[in-house]
């Protein structure tokens, strides 16, 4: 199996397992993490998922084996090809729960699209990223509307066009990475994340990160629209009467005494 994925009760651990080859992007590794970005209910078992990468190193893009295939792609074969990566990143950036992603060792071309497409990013302090796809003659085009909203034009400019590698603190500073530490800190600070996150109520998590990417392609009017239909909308909703009552008489809401530590 290319993608392990192992729960722990409301915890799902998502692990890149392609050790031997550092991790890189093929076939098969993105029709499964596809298949399993696509299973996940906001009303399920999973509330919050981590995605790492087994060996030395979180992800190091596109795999030899499947590159030196794609220089016999006609256009048609690339077209799909291209089309079936568009279709994982765009799956694991609507995960309707948060996606921590844990990166080490280095991320670079397709796995710096998966660290753009993660809520939250935590990695070691001498992790590398890269958007190192012009030094092959080729463009980090799929994952680009994630890496520029993530890093902003400014960013992207310098970071597509130079391939450059650059640091975890650099990463930092750009919006990609949110949490950095050393190597026996990574864990400690995801779980700090998910107890986090236990405490905040999973369809309402679910509806901000719509209510993200609603606000974002908006504007004006109907941004504000959007807004007061969807807070509205929770008020009323169960899961906000829960949590509204709770608060004010002073208990814990349900979505706590079931689900966090």
């Amino acid at each position: 199996m290319s993608l392990l994925i192992q729960s722990d009760g409301p915890v799902v651990r998502v692990t890149l397992n392609r050790p031997d080859v550092r991790n890189a992007f093929n076939e098969e590794l993105i029709a499964e993490l596809t298949t399993w970005a696509e299973s996940v209910k906001v009303d399920g078992s999973a509330r919050v998922a981590v995605l790492a990468g087994a060996g030395r190193m979180f992800c190091a893009g596109a795999d030899l084996a499947w590159m030196s295939k794609m220089v016999a792609y006609s256009h048609e074969e690339n077209v799909r090809d291209a089309r079936a990566m568009a279709r994982m990143f765009e799956a694991l950036d609507r995960l309707p729960v948060p996606l921590i992603g844990r990166v080490h060792g280095a991320a670079l071309g397709g796995g710096v699209g998966l660290a753009a497409v993660c809520d939250i990013v935590v990695a070691a302090e001498d992790a590398i990223f890269g958007f190192t796809e012009v030094k092959l003659g080729i463009l980090p085009a799929v994952i680009s509307p994630y890496a520029i909203a993530k890093i902003g034009r400014s960013a992207a400019r310098e970071l597509f066009l130079t391939g450059a590698r650059f640091s975890a603190e650099r990463a930092r500073d750009i919006g990609l990475v949110h949490a950095i530490g050393d190597a026996a800190e990574l864990d400690r600070l995801i779980a700090k994340y998910v107890n986090d996150l236990l405490t905040s109520a999973p369809e309402a998590v679910a509806a901000a990160k719509t209510l993200i990417a609603e606000v974002a392609a908006r504007t004006g009017s109907s941004a504000t629209d959007y807004t007061i239909d969807a807070i509205a909308e929770r008020r009323v909703s169960t899961e906000g009467q829960e949590g509204m009552g709770a608060f004010l008489a002073r208990r814990p809401p349900s979505w706590i005494s079931s689900g966090s530590s």
